[in-house]
């Protein structure tokens, strides 16, 4: 199972404040936990949201809302993807992490066998052909 692990933005790092060192540190001894255990597939943090956008799709057209957002509670501040046996093992691995005063979703990921019938074998040829592509 593959699990997205959403880092809930702040005031903070929409305000641009970059982590300390101490926290650089203590994040990459556990990112090398993860990628030693074969957890982690990905990682990164992201830009306050003053340097996106938004992209709007409505009735066929399509409108741009340039960051920043004002809800910050809605915002990511950063990501993993997580390759593990259960949620539950997610959690257990998220509970080591070196956050403080931070919130942070688990999401399962879809995989190929969750969309049934619709995911013809044409379908599946096509995501394998840009999954190789991509190399993942």
């Amino acid at each position: 199972m593959r699990f997205m692990v959403i880092v809930k933005g702040d005031k903070d790092s929409e305000s641009g404040v970059l982590p300390s060192k101490q926290l650089l540190t203590d994040m990459g001894k556990f990112n090398e936990e993860l990628a030693k255990a074969g957890v982690m597939l990905a990682g990164e943090g992201l830009q306050p949201s003053s340097k996106g956008a938004r992209v709007k799709f409505s009735g066929g057209q399509t409108s741009v809302i340039d960051g920043p957002f004002a809800e910050t509670k809605e915002l990511v501040a950063g990501f993993w993807l997580w390759k593990c046996k259960s949620l539950d093992e997610a959690i257990d691995w998220l509970k080591r992490a070196p956050f403080e005063n931070t919130e942070v979703e688990i999401r399962q990921v879809f995989e190929a066998e969750d969309f049934g019938e619709a995911f013809t074998p044409e379908l599946q040829e096509q995501e394998a052909r840009i999954r190789e592509q991509i190399g993942a």
